[in-house]
């Protein structure tokens, strides 16, 4: 499971910064991750949720980073099995590994500012350390 803040690029990744935000950082990482613990690549599945517009006066970040996970997932021949994207409440997700199973609760408006300002608050996040994980 994937819960990042902006899509990013090979552009933004060569820029610096903190790469644990950007989309395209950790999808490679999660589906590498997952290859290295035996998954086969012909049996990945995925489902996408999120995407929300919780703040009127953002861009639309959310709308994006759906966008990306989309292009991104079908780039590399995973198969989407469900999606829930888009609106302006955030959502809450319960997610059972074993057999692939989600739940979603939609947010209320003050519970997605509440959810919106916990996240935006500065959080030490230690850099991650330097690993054999192979980008494709």
């Amino acid at each position: 499971m994937n819960h990042f803040l902006l899509p990013g690029s090979a552009e933004a990744l060569a820029q610096g910064g903190d790469v644990s935000r950007y989309g395209v950082h950790l999808m490679e990482l999660l589906i590498n991750g997952l290859l290295k613990q035996g998954a086969r690549r012909d049996r990945l599945e995925a489902k996408i949720f999120g995407g929300a517009k919780t703040i009127a006066s953002f861009s639309n970040v959310g709308q994006q980073n759906a966008e990306f996970a989309t292009q991104f997932l079908k780039d590399e021949g995973i198969k989407i099995v469900g999606s829930s994207t888009g609106g302006d409440a955030g959502r809450k997700l319960e997610f059972w590994p074993v057999s692939g199973r989600a739940r979603q609760y939609a947010l209320t408006g003050a519970e997605s500012q509440r959810t919106v300002q916990l996240e935006t608050r500065p959080v030490f996040v230690p850099k991650p350390a330097e690993s054999s994980v192979e980008f494709f």
